[in-house]
């Protein structure tokens, strides 16, 4: 009996050295990151988080969600809080920060570029927020099936809006936000005058109004992997979509699929740590790795988002990099203005739930 109780003793002698070992009590830790699914969850995983459990021994389990903030808000508001990092959008981190829901993390938390610039000159300008740090820029664009068009396939974002030059049913994502700046794009309003031109109520009404020439042929999709599904199955003769979707689609499974670049919206997206969390130490650590230069140009060697550190654009080599947003395409571009949407996004919404049920 004696015996026993000293091995016991023992154990718990040697658990309690192992406990205060570096790096021991992160190896039994794990953090749940959220994202988009799909195309960029698979590159995220392969390029950000086996990495980064590989490096500290903490295991990262990842969740999928559609976007928007309603979520997160009820997780740290109830202080239930099962995500510790999430991949937002721009002007959601503009938001959520406002709101308090997530930590401030900042240019003097994260690591300098492998070139040894500073994470404060190596993020482009106007990307980082006070509590985003980020991590890719994508474009929605217009997409078709070569299949069905051929040569003779849309070559405008104005082509989304002629019904008598492209018959049939068309999709968008069932959100306000680039609907409305095609809108105004195809009614002739220049990148540089778009969201001038938004803030202002006769603006609204024009991009509304021109919704309203083909809102009978509209179909909506809320989810990232919809798109090439509705031009595959011919359901829709064109559709707005997520840049990598459609590389991912045609590399994978050798679809023929066209990308319309004219009228791209470009779509600042970072992580985000949640406020209340419990894990908050472990997922600042997961934050600083994976937008570190390696990680970035990993993962942008996978999926055409442009990285946000020029370090790490000047580590995209493979087939991806002639397919960035930012590499040069043909046709007019906008970068969504965070701030504008941050502002406005919840009017603007109800106004467009509104449009949708008449």
């Amino acid at each position: 009996m004696k015996n026993a109780k000293s091995m016991s003793r023992h154990r718990v002698a040697i658990i309690a050295g192992l406990l205060l070992l570096p790096g021991f009590a992160f190896a039994q830790q794990s953090i749940t990151v959220t994202s988009w699914g799909g195309a960029i969850a698979a590159a995220q995983q392969k390029a950000m988080q086996d990495p980064f459990t590989a490096k500290t021994g903490i295991k990262v389990i990842p969740e999928d969600y559609d976007g928007g903030l309603a979520e997160i808000q009820s997780q740290v508001k109830t202080g239930n809080v099962k995500w510790d990092v999430v991949n937002v959008e721009a002007f959601d981190a503009l938001k959520g920060c406002d709101e308090g829901l997530f930590e401030k993390i900042g240019f003097s938390k994260l690591p300098p570029g492998d070139d040894g610039v500073p994470a404060s000159k190596d993020f482009a300008k106007g990307l980082m927020s006070e509590c985003g740090v980020p991590t890719d820029l994508y474009a929605n664009v217009l997409a078709y099936d070569k299949a069905k068009f051929g040569a003779n396939g849309p070559k405008t974002i104005n082509d989304f809006f002629d019904l008598g030059k492209y018959p049939g049913k068309r999709a968008l994502r069932k959100a306000p936000g680039v609907a409305l700046e095609w809108a105004l794009m195809a009614d002739g309003v220049a990148p540089a005058d778009l969201y001038k031109t938004l803030a202002t109520p006769a603006g609204l009404d024009r991009a509304f109004k021109k919704l309203d020439t083909i809102k009978p042929q509209l179909v909506w999709w809320t989810a990232g992997a919809q798109p090439p599904q509705l031009l595959a199955s011919g359901e829709v003769v064109m559709t707005s979509v997520y840049n990598g979707r459609i590389y991912d689609a045609n590399v994978k499974d050798k679809r023929n699929f066209a990308i319309v670049w004219d009228g791209q919206v470009q779509i600042p997206e970072g992580w985000v740590v949640l406020k209340n969390g419990k894990k908050t130490a472990a997922a600042l650590d997961f934050v600083r790795f994976a937008t570190g230069t390696q990680p970035l140009a990993a993962q942008a060697n996978i999926i055409p988002y442009a990285p946000p550190r020029t370090s790490a654009l000047n580590n995209v080599t493979g087939a991806t990099k002639s397919s960035l947003p930012n590499a040069g395409q043909s046709g007019r571009a906008v970068v969504s203005n965070a701030e504008f949407w941050s502002d406005n996004g919840d009017d603007i919404n109800k106004r467009f739930s509104a449009w949708l049920a008449k």
